[in-house]
């Protein structure tokens, strides 16, 4: 009789163990960390999107702008950085190749810009079919991608916030010690300084 009531204290202290450390945030690091993880991926997967569409939409243009051969060559060597720089495993927690990676893509995003932009002087190109539903699936991605950069933001926040704040600080330096802060996207000097309006 003791030995079963013994056990059962035993049983009792475990499960009681068990509720304690869910509810003060053991789990929190490696949730959040998976979280900043599925969002990394959902951003790489848009970029690749974008990626993937610029061939087409350089070869609708080129067959109707030929003379603009410097924007589509600017075009196309910019994917070509972009697709062939080779992430490193700790591209989140290393600032200098989260930079790299982010200024590839503003080249890439710029180079479309122009190549957008030279499509006005070509009313032909501008009533093609095959560009338009190229140029409306590139804006389509463009927002995907703007949608799945601030999903990241947020759970990088949510992520670092975790590593920070005490009593977490503590969990996390105790059970998760290779736990490191996440990088975030930035927004370049130039893109912070307003339009000038000029009439």
């Amino acid at each position: 009789m003791r030995a079963s009531f013994s056990r059962a204290r035993v049983v009792f202290a475990g499960l009681f163990l068990a509720v304690a450390l869910s509810a003060c945030g053991v789990n929190d690091v490696p949730r959040l960390d998976e979280q900043v993880k599925a969002d990394w991926s959902e951003v790489l997967n848009q970029y690749q999107r974008r990626s993937d569409l610029i061939p087409n939409l350089v070869e609708t243009v080129k067959g109707y702008a030929a003379q603009e051969q410097d924007t589509l060559v600017k075009v196309t060597e910019a994917r070509a950085k972009a697709t062939q720089t080779v992430l490193p495993p700790d591209i989140l927690t290393n600032p200098e190749a989260f930079k790299q990676f982010e200024q590839n893509q503003a080249q890439l995003k710029g180079a479309l810009s122009r190549l957008l932009a030279v499509s006005e002087k070509y009313p032909d190109l501008k009533s093609n079919q095959n560009f338009l539903a190229l140029q409306s699936q590139l804006e389509g991605t463009e927002n995907r991608i703007a949608v799945a950069r601030r999903d990241y933001i947020q759970a990088v926040q949510a992520y670092n916030t975790n590593l920070r704040s005490v009593p977490s600080r503590w969990i996390a330096a105790m059970l998760y010690p290779d736990a490191k802060v996440k990088e975030t996207f930035t927004i370049s000097a130039e893109a912070q300084d307003a339009p000038k309006v000029k009439f």
